[in-house]
């Protein structure tokens, strides 16, 4: 049984830097991808950043170079490393994991943490 929980997010001036923490238990880390996608209210969700199990990372266009996705094996860890926020920024962010032939569209979801750049 796969269970997500997201922490980590709050409100922070533009340029500033936040990290977002998801605890991914449940899961097999051979052949799952995790990442981190969020949401506007009126617009569809956007993948942010994703890890494969082989600890491939990819990112969106508009986040490449400030935002740094990792994780901690030993802690059941997901982290998202973000720098140089941008109102643009702010959105719901959801930590996801599923199979990795099941992306962009994962199965398993957090319930999101609130991430407010002004």
């Amino acid at each position: 049984h796969v269970q997500l929980v997201e922490s980590g997010g709050g409100s922070v001036q533009a340029g500033g830097s936040l990290r977002l923490s998801c605890v991914a238990t449940g899961y097999p880390y051979n052949g799952y991808c995790v990442g981190w996608f969020r949401q506007v209210p009126g617009k569809e969700r956007e993948g942010v950043a994703a890890l494969d199990s082989d600890r491939s990372a990819s990112y969106a266009d508009s986040v490449k170079g400030r935002f740094t996705i990792s994780r901690d094996n030993a802690k059941n860890t997901l982290y998202l490393h973000m720098n140089s926020l941008k109102p643009e920024d702010t959105a719901m962010y959801y930590c996801a994991a599923d199979r990795c032939d099941t992306w962009p569209y994962p199965g398993y979801w957090g319930q999101g943490t609130q991430v407010t750049v002004s």
